[in-house]
């Protein structure tokens, strides 16, 4: 008769050691994080669990322990998280970070509509922005240009065999490359041949651009006109190379003073994480899904001389044409404030720009 009335009582002890075990990883975290040393079982005690015992504490460390989200550097040191350890702190506080909003959305529309004219300074002055905000090294991807449409291009010569192209889009993005050509072209051939680019091609998007009217014209002209053929590939080798996404960084003099770079070896793993443009903007592809934003951590760099690092980081979007901003640092990270400012932040953009209060710089070809 009684059976029920115990699975009851079992159900609700499971329950409370597991709420139990999740408040004392969800402490030493937030603790951790704050202190930036190993955490004791006595501050835990002292500061999150004061009407548990420390010994009940202790047995809730080992468990932890055993479970793999909490480690001791060494015998006589408090704990300290692992990157699994982070990965169920940051599912604990789902719901805080879901219900918490940048306080400073108001300033940051007007950041953006005061700027329209100009979106890589708007871009600029967010980055700026989120670095004094989170005292982190914090990045802004571009747009990748393949989604954006031609507004109009320019092109100068610089020299005898090099040229800069200038492409003017309808983000308000202007992206720029020195091609070095294999032939020679006047300034007046150069003008029509321009000319020509802008009335075949403006108003199409970059894409179809690369993918089918470079090749068309190429075609077309390919005995007609040889010096235009010619001028047209360089247009789509200039294309090719602007097309990526480009990485600005920023941070504070502070960044590097964490404990965590306190080895050369460090600050150049740190510095090489950086420059692998192509590889951070593959994992932030590969790793967001559908998500809003995202942290990467661990074995997902798919480098482990990186499995000590951390990205925060969500997508924007500019008239529908995304990019990335984002954070990036030691494992230890304020998530609980870092990821609703990156989250909030990237939204913004993108409502901002949909709402068309941002506008698009318009430009009458000659």
């Amino acid at each position: 008769m009684n059976k029920p009335r115990f699975k009851s009582l079992r159900r609700e002890k499971v329950v409370s050691d597991e709420l139990r075990e999740n408040t004392i990883l969800k402490g030493l975290i937030e603790e951790y994080i704050q202190t930036k040393a190993p955490i004791s079982s006595r501050i835990i005690c002292d500061n999150k669990q004061k009407s548990v015992s420390s010994a009940t504490i202790r047995n809730e460390l080992f468990k932890l322990e055993k479970r793999g989200l909490i480690y001791q550097p060494h015998t006589s040191a408090g704990r300290m998280p692992t990157i699994s350890g982070y990965r169920e702190y940051i599912n604990l506080i789902s719901n805080e970070i879901e219900n918490t909003i940048y306080e400073k959305l108001d300033f940051l529309k007007t950041l953006l509509i005061n700027n329209y004219r100009d979106i890589p300074l708007s871009l600029h002055y967010i980055k700026q922005l989120l670095a004094k905000e989170t005292d982190l090294l914090t990045f802004v991807a571009e747009p990748e240009i393949s989604y954006d449409i031609l507004q109009k291009l320019d092109v100068f010569k610089i020299s005898k065999e090099k040229m800069l192209f200038v492409v003017s889009l309808a983000s308000g993005m202007d992206k720029t490359v020195v091609i070095k050509a294999d032939f020679e072209i006047s300034e007046q051939q150069l003008k029509v041949a321009v000319r020509y680019i802008n009335e075949e091609l403006s108003g199409m998007r970059i894409f179809d651009i690369q993918n089918k009217y470079i090749e068309e014209m190429s075609e077309k002209w390919a005995s007609e006109n040889k010096l235009l053929n010619l001028f047209v590939k360089e247009f789509y080798f200039a294309l090719f190379e602007m097309n990526n996404y480009f990485i600005h960084f920023d941070s504070n003099v502070e960044f590097l003073e964490q404990p965590e770079f306190d080895t050369k070896n460090i600050i150049i793993l740190f510095f090489n994480l950086m420059q692998r443009q192509d590889m951070l903007v593959n994992i932030m592809h590969k790793n967001l899904g559908n998500n809003e934003w995202k942290v990467v951590l661990g074995e997902e760099f798919g480098n482990p001389e990186w499995s000590d690092f951390s990205i925060v980081y969500a997508k924007y979007e500019i008239f529908d044409i995304p990019g990335y901003l984002g954070v990036i640092g030691p494992s230890r990270m304020d998530y609980k404030n870092l990821i609703p400012k990156v989250r909030d932040i990237a939204k913004t953009i993108t409502e901002t720009t949909k709402k068309g209060m941002m506008v698009v710089k318009n430009y009458e070809l000659k």
